[in-house]
């Protein structure tokens, strides 16, 4: 959907947040309930897609057991779902800091706060998760969390919310898949479900944020927005998988990481993955030349 099209649509049916109020009251989820937390870890199971690691098709994945590349998955798997937990911590400061002195009878106002309960409860169910697939608490490398701290101090109206697009955007497709695929744990699969119904509305409420904080941005406001976000997007993807993990797997880490690198089906992956929302971003006038740079050298365009 186009930047113009998403105009249209709010003006035609009322506002995006009135309509997401009405399917968040309608259509969410309780992970404390509907996640089987109780269940015992089969380790045969994997932890995502196996199409989803960053070796898959390589000359190590190769010569892994089966019993390898499952837990590789799985570490995989805890590593993508602890990094989300580090940005929707950024997303929530970000948009309370939005909010701070919004109008409290609005419907954007209201919207904002019911976004921040959900993304408590998939930050609750993303370490619960993590540590049923027996992981540590990744993190990003230390300078990317002091970025992170620095970009949620600086990010503003439309930053933010491309920022929160552009990370929602990437898991949305992995995790379709995830939630599909039977090789995968069941209470991972009912994580990814959840998660991918809820940030449905979270992507769509920041699209629109987006296009009309956008309407009028001068030249120097557009590249400085657009250079933001493609940064953070940058940070944001080479973040997912933590090197612990293959250390955490058993695997020779120097190998691993070096063969990930060179990884050009995980590459195509993540392009793919990202068609969508390269094409928003350009309809936004978010997808200028130094920023298309960024996208490239993040695999992502």
């Amino acid at each position: 959907m186009t930047a113009a099209d998403i105009a249209t649509t709010t003006t035609r049916e009322g506002s995006v947040a009135e309509r997401l109020l009405a399917s968040s009251a309608t259509l969410s989820y309780d992970p404390s309930v509907e996640v089987d937390w109780d269940s015992p870890l089969d380790p045969g199971h994997h932890g995502a897609s196996p199409e989803w690691s960053t070796l898959y098709g390589t000359p190590y994945w190769q010569e892994l057991s089966e019993s390898q590349r499952a837990e590789l998955t799985r570490q995989e798997s805890a590593s993508v779902a602890c990094t989300g937990i580090w940005f929707e911590i950024i997303l929530q400061q970000m948009m309370l800091r939005d909010m701070y002195t919004a109008d409290r009878t609005s419907p954007e106002f209201q919207w904002a706060l019911t976004e921040i309960a959900d993304e408590c409860r998939h930050s609750i169910m993303f370490a619960r998760g993590a540590a049923k697939l027996n992981a540590p608490a990744y993190l990003p490398k230390r300078r990317v969390v002091e970025l992170g701290r620095l970009f949620k101090t600086i990010a503003w109206g439309e930053t933010a919310y491309a920022a929160i697009l552009v990370a929602e955007e990437v898991l949305d497709v992995m995790q379709r898949d995830w939630m599909r695929d039977e090789r995968v744990a069941p209470f991972v699969r009912t994580i990814n479900n959840i998660h991918v119904v809820e940030e449905s509305r979270h992507m769509k409420f920041a699209r629109d944020e987006v296009v009309k904080r956008m309407q009028g941005a001068g030249p120097l406001r557009r590249q400085a927005t657009a250079l933001l976000v493609a940064a953070s997007a940058y940070h944001i993807v080479t973040s997912m998988v933590s090197d612990r993990a293959y250390a955490e797997a058993g695997l020779d880490v120097a190998r691993a990481k070096r063969e990930a690198a060179g990884n050009e089906h995980y590459k195509s992956m993540l392009r793919s993955s990202c068609r969508g929302l390269m094409e928003f971003l350009h309809s936004a006038g978010l997808l200028t030349g130094p920023a298309s740079a960024i996208y490239r050298k993040a695999n992502l365009l």
